[in-house]
Protein backbone atom coordinates (compact mmCIF):
# COMPACT_ATOMS: atom_id res chain seq x y z
CA UNK A 1 0.00 0.00 0.00
CA UNK A 2 1.66 3.18 -1.10
CA UNK A 3 1.58 6.63 1.04
CA UNK A 4 -1.06 8.14 -0.95
CA UNK A 5 -3.64 5.27 -0.29
CA UNK A 6 -2.52 5.69 3.29
CA UNK A 7 -3.42 9.13 3.56
CA UNK A 8 -6.77 9.15 1.32
CA UNK A 9 -8.12 6.67 3.62
CA UNK A 10 -10.52 8.03 6.94
CA UNK A 11 -10.18 6.16 10.49
CA UNK A 12 -13.09 4.17 10.72
CA UNK A 13 -13.86 6.53 13.53
CA UNK A 14 -14.09 9.11 11.55
CA UNK A 15 -16.49 7.79 9.48
CA UNK A 16 -18.74 6.00 12.11
CA UNK A 17 -18.68 9.88 13.96
CA UNK A 18 -19.57 11.53 11.03
CA UNK A 19 -22.53 8.87 10.42
CA UNK A 20 -23.56 9.12 14.17
CA UNK A 21 -24.03 12.94 13.54
CA UNK A 22 -26.21 12.46 10.20
CA UNK A 23 -28.43 9.87 12.14
CA UNK A 24 -28.71 12.48 14.79
CA UNK A 25 -29.61 15.56 12.49
CA UNK A 26 -32.23 13.79 11.14
CA UNK A 27 -34.12 12.56 13.69
CA UNK A 28 -33.99 16.17 15.21
CA UNK A 29 -35.14 17.48 11.68
CA UNK A 30 -38.12 14.54 11.69
CA UNK A 31 -39.55 15.78 15.25
CA UNK A 32 -39.29 19.10 14.11
CA UNK A 33 -41.15 18.42 10.66
CA UNK A 34 -43.76 16.48 12.89
CA UNK A 35 -44.31 19.38 15.33
CA UNK A 36 -45.11 21.61 12.52
CA UNK A 37 -47.18 19.10 11.11
CA UNK A 38 -49.28 19.29 14.16
CA UNK A 39 -49.86 22.74 14.20
CA UNK A 40 -51.12 22.98 10.73
CA UNK A 41 -53.40 20.00 11.11
CA UNK A 42 -54.40 21.70 14.20
CA UNK A 43 -55.19 25.08 12.49
CA UNK A 44 -55.99 23.47 8.83
CA UNK A 45 -58.24 20.42 9.83
CA UNK A 46 -57.51 16.49 9.49
CA UNK A 47 -58.28 16.21 5.67
CA UNK A 48 -55.21 19.22 5.03
CA UNK A 49 -53.26 17.83 2.20
CA UNK A 50 -49.39 17.53 2.32
CA UNK A 51 -48.53 20.59 0.13
CA UNK A 52 -50.97 22.39 2.60
CA UNK A 53 -49.05 20.83 5.76
CA UNK A 54 -46.13 21.24 3.61
CA UNK A 55 -46.97 25.40 2.91
CA UNK A 56 -47.44 26.07 6.53
CA UNK A 57 -44.54 24.24 7.59
CA UNK A 58 -42.45 26.93 5.60
CA UNK A 59 -40.80 24.10 3.27
CA UNK A 60 -41.32 22.12 0.35
CA UNK A 61 -43.89 19.13 0.02
CA UNK A 62 -40.95 16.64 -1.14
CA UNK A 63 -38.72 17.30 2.60
CA UNK A 64 -42.25 15.81 4.28
CA UNK A 65 -42.11 12.79 1.34
CA UNK A 66 -38.29 12.24 1.75
CA UNK A 67 -38.61 11.82 6.17
CA UNK A 68 -42.03 10.07 5.91
CA UNK A 69 -43.06 8.55 2.36
CA UNK A 70 -46.51 9.51 1.79
CA UNK A 71 -49.62 11.45 3.83
CA UNK A 72 -50.04 7.60 5.42
CA UNK A 73 -46.08 7.59 7.00
CA UNK A 74 -46.39 11.40 8.45
CA UNK A 75 -50.14 10.30 9.96
CA UNK A 76 -47.85 6.91 11.90
CA UNK A 77 -45.45 9.09 12.80
CA UNK A 78 -47.45 11.55 14.10
CA UNK A 79 -49.68 8.99 15.67
CA UNK A 80 -46.56 7.54 17.47
CA UNK A 81 -46.12 10.86 19.41
CA UNK A 82 -49.58 11.87 20.12
CA UNK A 83 -50.29 8.51 21.54
CA UNK A 84 -47.51 8.45 23.71
CA UNK A 85 -48.46 11.67 25.47
CA UNK A 86 -51.91 10.30 25.58
CA UNK A 87 -51.09 7.61 26.86
CA UNK A 88 -48.61 9.62 29.73
CA UNK A 89 -51.50 11.18 30.82
CA UNK A 90 -54.31 8.66 31.09
CA UNK A 91 -52.03 6.02 33.14
CA UNK A 92 -50.50 9.05 35.00
CA UNK A 93 -54.23 10.19 35.88
CA UNK A 94 -55.31 6.24 36.92
CA UNK A 95 -52.55 5.57 38.85
CA UNK A 96 -52.89 8.89 40.83
CA UNK A 97 -56.54 7.61 42.15
CA UNK A 98 -56.78 5.35 45.18
CA UNK A 99 -60.43 4.00 44.64
CA UNK A 100 -60.91 2.40 41.48
CA UNK A 101 -64.14 4.58 40.81
CA UNK A 102 -62.30 7.55 40.86
CA UNK A 103 -59.35 5.82 38.80
CA UNK A 104 -61.69 4.56 35.83
CA UNK A 105 -63.52 8.42 36.02
CA UNK A 106 -59.99 10.08 36.10
CA UNK A 107 -58.32 7.66 32.77
CA UNK A 108 -61.93 8.96 31.05
CA UNK A 109 -61.28 12.38 31.94
CA UNK A 110 -57.75 12.53 30.89
CA UNK A 111 -58.62 10.82 27.67
CA UNK A 112 -61.18 13.68 26.65
CA UNK A 113 -59.33 16.69 27.96
CA UNK A 114 -56.29 15.34 25.44
CA UNK A 115 -58.55 14.91 22.77
CA UNK A 116 -60.27 18.03 22.92
CA UNK A 117 -57.17 19.95 22.87
CA UNK A 118 -56.48 19.43 19.62
CA UNK A 119 -59.74 17.11 17.76
CA UNK A 120 -58.04 18.08 14.34
CA UNK A 121 -55.21 16.37 15.03
CA UNK A 122 -56.81 13.54 17.36
CA UNK A 123 -59.07 12.75 13.93
CA UNK A 124 -55.99 13.19 11.64
CA UNK A 125 -53.98 10.23 13.59
CA UNK A 126 -56.87 8.31 15.07
CA UNK A 127 -58.43 8.33 11.29
CA UNK A 128 -57.23 4.60 10.42
CA UNK A 129 -56.46 3.18 13.33
CA UNK A 130 -58.07 -0.11 12.46
CA UNK A 131 -55.90 -0.48 9.94
CA UNK A 132 -52.51 0.83 11.34
CA UNK A 133 -49.32 -0.82 12.82
CA UNK A 134 -48.99 1.52 15.41
CA UNK A 135 -46.86 -0.19 18.04
CA UNK A 136 -47.55 2.41 20.22
CA UNK A 137 -51.29 2.62 19.90
CA UNK A 138 -51.43 -1.46 20.40
CA UNK A 139 -48.94 -0.81 23.80
CA UNK A 140 -51.46 1.56 25.10
CA UNK A 141 -54.25 -0.64 24.53
CA UNK A 142 -52.51 -3.39 26.03
CA UNK A 143 -51.32 -1.11 29.06
CA UNK A 144 -54.57 0.61 29.61
CA UNK A 145 -56.49 -2.96 29.52
CA UNK A 146 -54.51 -4.67 32.47
CA UNK A 147 -54.34 -1.37 34.40
CA UNK A 148 -58.44 -1.02 34.05
CA UNK A 149 -58.82 -4.93 34.44
CA UNK A 150 -56.90 -4.81 37.71
CA UNK A 151 -58.37 -1.67 39.12
CA UNK A 152 -62.06 -2.81 37.94
CA UNK A 153 -61.34 -6.08 40.04
CA UNK A 154 -60.66 -4.46 43.32
CA UNK A 155 -64.11 -2.74 43.15
CA UNK A 156 -65.89 -6.18 41.86
CA UNK A 157 -64.09 -7.97 44.94
CA UNK A 158 -65.51 -5.10 47.21
CA UNK A 159 -68.74 -4.85 46.13
CA UNK A 160 -69.42 -8.22 44.55
CA UNK A 161 -72.81 -10.41 45.11
CA UNK A 162 -72.97 -13.67 46.18
CA UNK A 163 -71.15 -16.04 42.99
CA UNK A 164 -69.38 -13.58 41.38
CA UNK A 165 -65.70 -12.73 40.49
CA UNK A 166 -63.29 -10.44 38.54
CA UNK A 167 -63.53 -13.24 36.18
CA UNK A 168 -66.47 -11.93 35.06
CA UNK A 169 -64.07 -9.20 33.97
CA UNK A 170 -63.03 -10.76 31.34
CA UNK A 171 -64.26 -8.63 28.23
CA UNK A 172 -65.10 -5.93 30.48
CA UNK A 173 -62.01 -3.63 29.65
CA UNK A 174 -61.96 -3.88 25.73
CA UNK A 175 -65.69 -2.99 25.78
CA UNK A 176 -65.00 -0.04 27.64
CA UNK A 177 -62.69 1.50 25.84
CA UNK A 178 -64.43 0.47 23.08
CA UNK A 179 -67.52 2.55 24.41
CA UNK A 180 -64.69 5.60 25.77
CA UNK A 181 -63.49 6.02 22.43
CA UNK A 182 -67.20 6.26 20.69
CA UNK A 183 -68.63 8.25 22.85
CA UNK A 184 -65.46 10.70 22.99
CA UNK A 185 -65.18 10.94 19.30
CA UNK A 186 -69.19 11.61 18.43
CA UNK A 187 -68.90 14.45 21.87
CA UNK A 188 -65.70 15.99 19.89
CA UNK A 189 -68.02 15.93 16.28
CA UNK A 190 -70.34 18.62 18.53
CA UNK A 191 -70.00 22.29 18.33
CA UNK A 192 -67.80 23.38 21.40
CA UNK A 193 -70.91 26.39 21.37
CA UNK A 194 -73.68 24.08 21.29
CA UNK A 195 -75.13 24.21 24.60
CA UNK A 196 -76.07 20.88 24.85
CA UNK A 197 -72.46 19.32 24.47
CA UNK A 198 -71.03 18.97 28.23
CA UNK A 199 -67.97 19.48 29.77
CA UNK A 200 -64.76 17.03 29.63
CA UNK A 201 -65.43 16.42 32.82
CA UNK A 202 -69.19 16.28 32.60
CA UNK A 203 -69.07 13.77 30.33
CA UNK A 204 -66.19 11.89 31.70
CA UNK A 205 -68.39 11.23 34.87
CA UNK A 206 -71.48 9.88 33.09
CA UNK A 207 -69.75 7.39 30.96
CA UNK A 208 -67.79 6.21 34.24
CA UNK A 209 -70.95 5.69 36.09
CA UNK A 210 -72.21 4.21 32.27
CA UNK A 211 -69.67 1.78 32.67
CA UNK A 212 -69.40 1.24 36.50
CA UNK A 213 -73.24 1.12 37.41
CA UNK A 214 -75.14 0.66 33.80
CA UNK A 215 -78.18 2.55 32.48
CA UNK A 216 -79.53 2.62 36.09
CA UNK A 217 -76.78 5.35 36.73
CA UNK A 218 -79.20 7.24 34.67
CA UNK A 219 -82.63 6.54 35.88
CA UNK A 220 -81.37 7.06 39.71
CA UNK A 221 -80.52 10.52 38.99
CA UNK A 222 -83.74 11.03 37.61
CA UNK A 223 -85.84 9.80 40.28
CA UNK A 224 -83.31 12.11 42.82
CA UNK A 225 -84.26 15.08 40.52
CA UNK A 226 -88.27 14.50 40.15
CA UNK A 227 -88.13 14.02 44.38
Amino acid sequence: MNSATVSSSQPPSSVDGRASRWDQHRTVRRLELIASARKAVHRLGPSASMEEIAAASHTSKSVFYRYFGDKDGLRHSMGEVVINQLREAVISAGESKASPEEALFSMVHAYLAQAERSPNTYEFVTAHLETSDSRALAHFFSELTVMMHERMADYVHANRADGASADSLAYWPEGALGMIRSVGESWLRQSPHDPARPSAELLARRVSDWLLYGISSITKATRKVSR
